[in-house]
């Protein structure tokens, strides 16, 4: 198979998903019949024929590729890789438990040919168990609020995006539940899109309670990314003035009641609070500081031109560039 670019390449992470597999190439020819496009399949560490049915796709379809992983890595590392690999101008992403309707592809693509950077999926009509929409809705809104990105379903697998996108994007631990969030601090255009979401036929599901944990552990990763990633003294800084503030009116009472009363304050554990206070607000501005020095020092004139969406000049400069 050449390198030759493809228009699209359409992402599929894999943890024990044989039955599907074959299935989901047929159905991806028939959605996608009018662009040359690829399918990239990752297989995050399967204990089933995963792998043997990846790569007897690849030899059977010129179109189909196979990765492997070590070992299990997580969905995020398995993006990460297919990314690294993938040769479309367009990534499409989307799950191989054919719950993800590929028929919606073109309707994706379609808002990106007007002008979105990133068509995040709805499964307005959830095929799931209350068990898992229930958690589904308290952590897309917690996301809404914090990141300031309001979606319906910021974790919907199917998704398309130009892969300018992807590859700007930070894909580690569960990092891949907040692209979207991720891809707007960055500038881009997200889009929602209602799409058709089909009951689970074979395999289980692959979430449980501790992927919530680690997901909402990753939320407060991301907070950090996009509000204070270009201005982490703001972070430091303020926590530092919070527990330095509260230190001092602490010390400061401790101080009248030394001065203008006859009780000790020696052996008060609140001397020792407000001390300890104070001490570790010098401690975060500090670390605000040096965080700035740091991101000021590594900062470079690519990664400002990296913001510009566009530009627009006098023709005649145009034709001297």
């Amino acid at each position: 198979m050449t390198d030759k670019p493809v228009e699209i390449s359409v992402l599929v992470p894999v943890k024990d998903e044989e039955a599907t597999l074959a299935e989901l190439v047929d159905q991806l020819a028939k959605a996608i019949t009018d662009r040359d496009y690829e399918v990239v399949f990752v297989d995050d560490g399967s204990t089933d024929r995963s792998w043997a049915v990846m790569t007897g796709l690849a030899a059977e379809h010129p179109h189909v590729r196979a990765l492997r992983l070590r070992r299990n890595f997580g969905k995020a590392a398995a993006l990460a890789g297919a990314v690294t690999e993938a040769r479309g101008d367009i990534i499409v992403t989307m799950d191989a438990d054919l719950q993800d309707d590929p028929a919606e592809v073109p309707r994706l693509l379609a808002d990106l040919a007007d002008g979105a950077d990133l068509v995040s999926g709805y499964k307005a009509d959830r095929k799931d168990p209350l068990s898992k929409r229930l958690p589904s809705k308290l952590f897309n809104k917690a996301t809404g609020v914090i990141t300031g990105l309001k979606l319906n379903d910021h974790n919907c697998g199917l998704k398309a995006a130009r892969a300018e996108v992807y590859r700007k994007l930070p894909l580690y631990g569960e990092l891949h539940r907040y692209i979207p969030a991720l891809a707007h601090q960055h500038g881009y255009k997200v889009v929602e899109r209602a799409v058709n979401h089909r009951p689970r036929e074979h395999g289980v599901s692959k979430y449980g309670f501790e992927r919530y944990v680690r997901g909402a552990i990753d939320l407060m990763t991301v907070m950090t990314i996009t509000r204070y990633g270009r201005r982490p003294a703001h972070l430091f800084g303020g926590l530092g003035l919070l527990f330095g503030g509260v230190g001092f009116l602490i010390l400061a009472y401790l101080a009248c009641v030394w001065i203008f009363t006859s009780d000790p304050i020696g052996t008060r554990p609140l001397l020792n609070l407000g001390v300890l206070l104070v001490i570790l607000g010098v401690q975060m501005v500090s670390l605000g500081l040096i965080a700035e020095i740091v991101l000021h020092r590594t900062a470079n004139r690519h990664e400002i031109t990296d913001l510009i969406a566009d530009r627009a000049v006098h023709p005649t400069r145009e034709l001297e560039r």
